[in-house]
């Protein structure tokens, strides 16, 4: 796998590209990460056994609040350019709050986005890495507008990484909106309600403190903001689909919403 990090113009909206080549078949477990994604299969598109169901070549991956695995095609001919954008900002370049892609991979086809569908013929059709990921950020960077609620989303957002227990309300405070406009535009931009998504940062927070060496669950549940270490172990399990111990001997635990690969 190859990462590339966007030009500092997209840095506030991409996190990181990453790119797969691979001919040998896999089967991963993947878990929800909080950021939406724009998925270019150049060849074979992965299966997603849970829901009977092929990525498109053009895939659009929102919010998720389940674990799921990947699985390569048979032949196991995978090729594919992802774009991992930050939690609260892909509605701005598809012009499609991602509330209306919760819990699904949609067709790029299926939301009518021309520019978008175009690019997506030149970097399927594009064998250079390089070029490819040039070509997206050329895309990325003529769709790039103020926002300011996604300003403020933006910024509640990062409130949320420090502190994943913080009430709503304070959350709106921190926005300048009341608590019902601040639930309807954080729903808008990110995909998930803001309660509903502190439940992913929680998880996602667990995982960081596994992956730097942590092996008390009292303090992780302590930190990340769990009720208590019971309320962390079901928690965990519900949104990777292993007990913290399991997991610990299935793989090697990463955070993709915490860490950014070099």
């Amino acid at each position: 796998m190859k990462i590339f990090q966007p030009r500092v113009e997209l840095r506030q909206y991409v996190r990181y590209y990453w790119l797969l080549k691979s001919r040998d078949p896999f089967c991963t477990q993947t878990f929800p990460i909080g950021c939406c994604q724009i998925i270019f299969h150049r060849k074979s598109p992965l299966y997603i056994p849970e829901l009977d169901s092929r990525q498109y070549r053009l895939t659009i991956s929102g919010q998720v609040n389940f674990p799921a695995r990947i699985a390569s095609d048979g032949d196991g001919d995978t090729d594919m350019v992802v774009v991992v954008f930050h939690p609260h900002v892909i509605g701005l370049f598809l012009g499609t709050p991602p509330s209306e892609f919760y819990n699904m991979e949609i067709s790029g086809r299926d939301i009518g986005n021309v520019a978008l569908n175009e690019l997506a013929m030149k970097v399927l059709d594009c064998g250079d890495d390089a070029r490819c990921v040039e070509m997206i950020e050329a895309w990325l960077m003529s769709k790039v507008r103020t926002s300011l609620n996604v300003d403020r989303v933006g910024a509640t957002v990062n409130l949320l990484m420090h502190n994943p227990s913080m009430p709503v309300v304070h959350l709106a405070d921190a926005a300048c909106l009341g608590k019902k406009q601040f639930e309807r535009v954080f729903h808008e931009s990110v995909g998930m309600n803001p309660k509903e998504y502190a439940r992913i940062v929680r998880f996602q927070k667990s995982l960081w403190m596994l992956q730097k060496g942590c092996r008390h669950y009292a303090s992780i549940a302590y930190d990340c903001g769990y009720a208590d270490q019971s309320h962390f172990i079901r928690e965990f399990q519900s949104l990777s689909g292993y007990s913290p111990k399991t997991l610990l001997k299935h793989c090697v635990p990463y955070s993709d919403f915490f860490s950014t690969p070099a």
